[in-house]
């Protein structure tokens, strides 16, 4: 495997950990409210929030790692005819790089989001977090994952034996 591809997979490590670390705590705040709840009729108060946070942070620092590695859900009813003809290549590199161009404006619009919410001084209600690090986090992200599918789009077309996989 090309070395710079070996760094890219290592470095994709980090996001997933964040996102699995992430989840784990949305698992234990999500056990620990239902105790409170259903035990001493207290909830936690800020679940919500917190829960919403950890959703956006597992949701989006996912994202480009499932993207770059294509390990999204996929329905493959017309995977027989691209083969047959041999046109799933150019099939995947169309699919990524009409993915990233339907990206980039989604992400735009966050980042102006985002900013509006740091101009107005917004935060959440019972923890007082400002919402635009939020909003900043899911643009980063999206805008990481642009250059993911752009990547791969272009692996696609110009080196596609980058993207097989070796099974050892």
């Amino acid at each position: 495997m090309h070395p710079a591809l070996r760094l890219i997979q290592t470095l994709a490590k980090l996001p997933m950990f964040v996102a699995s670390l992430a989840l784990f705590a949305l698992m234990c705040l999500t056990f620990a409210d239902v105790l409170m709840r259903s035990m001493f009729n207290a909830p936690i108060e800020a679940a919500t929030e917190l829960i919403r946070m950890g959703i956006a942070l597992i949701v989006f620092a996912a994202l480009p790692v499932l993207s770059a590695t294509n390990a999204h859900i996929a329905v493959d009813l017309m995977d027989g005819p691209f083969r047959r003809f041999k046109l799933d290549r150019w099939r995947d590199a169309f699919i990524a790089l009409a993915c990233a161009a339907m990206l980039w404006y989604p992400a735009g619009r966050i980042v102006d989001l985002a900013e509006r919410a740091r101009g107005y001084g917004d935060v959440t209600e019972y923890l007082s977090i400002p919402t635009f690090y939020v909003g900043y986090f899911i643009a980063v992200m999206t805008y990481i994952t642009v250059v993911a599918l752009v990547g791969r789009g272009l692996l696609h077309l110009f080196a596609p034996h980058l993207l097989e996989t070796r099974h050892v």
